[in-house]
């Protein structure tokens, strides 16, 4: 099987797309790099990512190649364009001229803006994955294609297949942050644990009493201060703490045993 340049590279992008589970992941500069992808692949003038978050734009990312013009088309659209169009309808916006859309007063605040920096036509793909919208990819070009049909579907199908991945990619590195947060929450809070059953040990067997007794001593003495349990536990172990005042917090005789 033969495979075109264009095809190589479409899956090197996809590949790059997907590859998210790292702790170093900056948002913009993901997406910037897909949108790289998408000017190399599409032809294209400039492209750039819009995110938002309940009806709310929270993010732009644009190409490196024309990034200004990009990121400008991207905030011009505040009051319509063809990136809240996609994300609203969740549905591609096939390529449409620029100055046939300005003169209808489609989108007239970006349609000027756009004439203003010499694009001549531009579409919209959503970012998706599955049912969850995260926002839309747009695309400028320098030419409306000959067969706005034929061509602008091929075009859309490939703008989608880099956004679908983008979404993949994004949903897939938050679910990875959640899961290291988590992951070291409890970390943490096995750690905490841990010294404070030293801590307790290490009381009980110097004062020669019950573990809970000195639990005790533990927890009175970091209410009365104010102070985090673990951090009272950790001067403890480090010999630090105040031996007479933590064993007055709990009165002279033993409470138990562990």
């Amino acid at each position: 099987m033969h495979y075109t340049t264009r095809e190589t590279r479409l899956a090197a992008a996809l590949v790059e797309a997907a590859d998210t589970l790292t702790d170093g992941f900056e948002t913009t500069d993901y997406l910037q790099r897909v949108s790289d992808h998408c000017v190399e692949l599409l032809a294209a003038r400039a492209a750039g990512f819009m995110l938002i978050d309940g009806g709310r734009t929270v993010s732009l990312a644009g190409s490196s190649r024309q990034r200004e013009i990009a990121l400008d088309l991207l905030q011009a659209q505040s009051g319509g364009g063809p990136c809240l169009d996609s994300y609203g309808t969740g549905k591609p916006v096939p390529p449409v001229s620029i100055s046939v859309a300005h003169a209808g007063s489609r989108w007239p605040g970006f349609t000027e803006r756009a004439l203003r920096h010499g694009v001549a036509a531009t579409f919209a793909v959503p970012l998706r994955r599955r049912e969850t919208l995260l926002g839309a990819l747009n695309v400028f070009v320098p030419t409306l294609p000959d067969d706005p049909v034929a061509g602008g579907d091929g075009e859309l199908r490939l703008a989608q297949a880099l956004a679908d991945a983008a979404a993949v990619g994004l949903q897939n590195h938050r679910a990875y942050a959640r899961y290291r947060t988590l992951a070291g929450q409890l970390q943490e809070a096995l750690s905490s644990r841990v010294r404070i059953e030293q801590a307790k040990g290490m009381l009980a067997e110097r004062w020669g009493t019950g573990a809970d007794h000195a639990f005790v001593a533990l927890r009175q003495y970091a209410r009365r201060r104010r102070l985090p349990l673990d951090r009272v536990a950790q001067a403890v172990i480090d010999r630090v703490a105040d031996d007479a005042e933590l064993r007055g917090e709990a009165g002279d005789s033993p409470s138990g045993h562990s």
